[in-house]
């Protein structure tokens, strides 16, 4: 019989070795337009079945979605444009009891679709062959854009006179254009009751950097359904077109040598092969971890049923029930016609799974409904970077000659997406100790604004510094709220926080935390009747790295869809229907299924089973060093274990002998 326990939270980081989970099928699965093919031995993924009840739907299932929908009443004249079709996860209590060999509680499907303008939110169960859910216009906003939509909507202003007027009269030719769809958001009633996007376009002459060229001041307000351009607006005629010198960062382009002393190639090697196997397609077993891993057409990546073995008897004990990127805020600080608009949910609106770069297998849905392949979306690998887990020498005042140190190899599980402009890199990397580590990585390009400038004013009148001749780059944050369903040693979660004392949070009111330098806190996620040895509560606390808040008023509409930037930790009672941040229906949304919303009924986090929320923040300033690519910022945070061994749990784990790794030789004399 399983034991029932409460756990509470309390405020109290490259050997790359990639494997390759899946490939890109060539028969009746097409790849998504615009990604390359895989030269590794394809996978027949048509023939799959899923081996754990979170394992995502397969080509047969999404088929058999789909077959069921063509077959609905509803749906009998025209069919919805499918948005997505996913895996509607089983009760968690049925995850939790399900064992290798049992049968699968049902699999179900939820499906986004959008039918003569309104939303459709489905629930269809697959075993059973019928529509079980269907709930139409359930919130304010709509599903994510789809590729057919990105596609249509960058086209439509080649059919609009004004807009082939304002092109001719810049002298930018047509087959130079490259336009972009940015949404909208939601500023008001005036913009409620159709979907629209606002269009922008950028010049790719003499440059694949188109982003670095804005045609600034033209925008475009298009219907995304009639694709007619509601709204024209051309304010920046008398600013010129920033040139191409020096955009382009291909390697193949630069014209001048780095000025930097070469450096020597390094290659690390695992003779035995890596130390990490996929079973089953999902299930990850490396050194002391075991978890489930899998593609989100919103997520990206999510990490479900996460456990580490226990240091003293080797038993698997329960870490984290599931982890992803739950939301991706970014507000740009520029109230000009032409950009007071860009203020992108990047999950919700586009879909971080959508965007990422060829890694793991995704298997997602067409809008016609059909099922499609995102190659190689997620990678494994194990780095080792000279990091140490623990060391300590003794001599210079004892008799003691020690020298004892440990190496520092970690698993990570990577995706990288490319949203437009930017890429993200998200990284979950496992140590041996317990810790997981989870970080995220910005790199891109800036999105910038045209100027007449060609050395920097009185900035006081501009968004932004100069980061070359005649582009500002305008100052703008990125947020990005992780969903953290922390399970340690069992379901029940609660609240509580450290600072001279541990204090227990009662409510979702109580665990609403923004951050603080100067009234230091830690937080951790314990288990009351899960104690250590000597009496301490199991536990898991999460350790911020550098942070930052949102500055914008809490009554301007993109601070209302994105209030879960309100404060750094949030924790609400688990609920199935609670995953993404930004609510369910995010495009458009007017922020009324959010984060936030739900925190505010201020139900009761002690002895229940909680989801801890960590909203992780960047402030970008802009500088020259970010053109014409900027390189990488990273910053994230930690899941450290607090007395959830009896020990520390690498005491026993072997060094580095040189035999194995001989990486400590003096180097050549110069």
């Amino acid at each position: 019989m399983e034991k029932t326990s409460c756990l509470h939270f309390c405020f109290i980081s490259c050997l790359v070795l990639f494997i390759i989970v899946g490939s890109w099928y060539r028969s009746s699965i097409s790849p998504l337009p615009g990604y390359s093919l895989q030269t590794q031995k394809p996978i027949d993924h048509s023939a799959e079945t899923p081996h754990h009840p979170l394992d995502p739907l397969t080509v047969k299932e999404i088929n058999r979605v789909r077959t069921i929908l063509s077959s609905y009443e509803p749906f009998s004249f025209t069919f919805p444009t499918i948005h997505t079709i996913l895996l509607d996860e089983p009760d968690k209590v049925q995850v939790l009891k399900w064992r290798k060999g049992d049968p699968f509680p049902p699999r179900k499907a939820q499906v986004l679709a959008l039918l003569n303008g309104q939303s459709h939110v489905l629930n269809v169960d697959l075993d059973s062959r019928r529509v079980t859910g269907h709930a139409i216009n359930p919130s304010s906003g709509y599903p994510m854009l789809s590729m057919d939509d990105i596609s249509a909507t960058s086209k439509a202003p080649f059919s609009n006179a004004e807009f082939n007027k304002s092109i001719a009269a810049r002298g930018v030719s047509s087959s130079d254009l490259i336009c972009l769809p940015p949404s909208a958001g939601w500023f008001g009633p005036n913009e409620e009751g159709k979907r629209v996007v606002k269009v922008l376009c950028y010049s790719k002459e003499s440059t694949p950097n188109f982003y670095m060229r804005p045609i600034e001041g033209l925008v475009m307000t298009v219907d995304l359904d009639t694709l007619e351009v509601l709204k024209f607006s051309d304010t920046g005629r008398d600013i010129p077109i920033p040139k191409s010198t020096d955009t382009d960062y291909r390697y193949t382009a630069q014209t001048k040598e780095p000025q930097m002393e070469p450096l020597n190639p390094i290659s690390i090697e695992q003779p035995k092969g890596p130390s990490f196997r996929v079973e089953d397609g999902h299930i990850v077993k490396w050194a002391n971890w075991v978890f489930h891993l899998k593609a989100d057409h919103r997520a990206g990546l999510v990490i479900s049923r996460v456990m580490v073995r226990d240091s003293e008897n080797g038993e698997l004990r329960d870490v984290m029930y599931k982890g992803f990127a739950s939301e991706f805020f970014v507000p740009y600080m520029d109230l000009d016609e032409s950009w007071y608009f860009k203020s992108y949910m990047d999950a919700g609106e586009y879909g971080l799974g959508m965007s990422a770069l060829p890694l793991m297998d995704g298997i997602f849905a067409t809008p016609d409904g059909n099922p499609f392949v995102q190659p190689n979306m997620i990678c494994l690998f194990e780095r080792y970077s000279g990091d140490i887990s623990w060391r300590h020498s003794e001599g210079l005042l004892t008799d003691f000659q020690i020298r004892e140190a440990r190496p520092k190899v970690t698993l990570v599980a990577r995706t990288a997406a490319s949203v437009g402009n930017y890429d993200y890199i998200f990284d979950w990397e496992f140590q041996t100790d317990g810790l997981i580590n989870v970080k995220v990585g910005l790199s891109g390009m800036l999105m910038v604004k045209g100027s007449p400038y060609h050395q920097a004013p009185n900035q006081d009148a501009m968004s932004g510094p100069l980061i070359s001749e005649n582009l500002i780059g305008v100052v703008h944050d990125h947020f990005v709220t992780f969903h953290l369903d922390m399970d340690i040693d069992g379901a029940n979660n609660s609240k509580s926080y450290l600072k001279a004392k541990r204090k227990i949070a009662k409510t979702e009111k109580d665990a609403q935390i923004k951050l603080k330098l100067y009234d230091p806190s830690e937080f951790h996620m314990i288990n009351p009747s899960k104690r250590s040895r000597l009496g301490n509560p199991t536990g898991y606390k999460i350790v911020p790295g550098g942070t930052a808040a949102s500055l914008l008023d809490h009554d301007d509409p993109p601070q209302l869809r994105s209030a879960f930037t309100n404060n750094q930790i949030w924790v609400t009672p688990y609920n199935k229907s609670e995953q993404w941040a930004g609510g369910l229906l995010t495009y458009q949304s007017r922020g009324d299924d959010t984060l936030a919303v739900w925190s505010e009924r201020d139900r009761s986090i002690e002895n229940k089973d909680i989801v801890l929320w960590y909203t992780l923040g960047f402030h970008h300033i802009p500088c020259q060093e970010d053109f014409p690519v900027m390189p990488t910022v990273t910053s994230g945070f930690e899941l450290k274990p607090v007395n959830f061994f009896e020990s520390n749990p690498i005491l026993r784990a072997a060094p580095a002998f040189e035999k194995d790794l001989p990486v400590c030789r003096s180097s050549a004399s110069s």
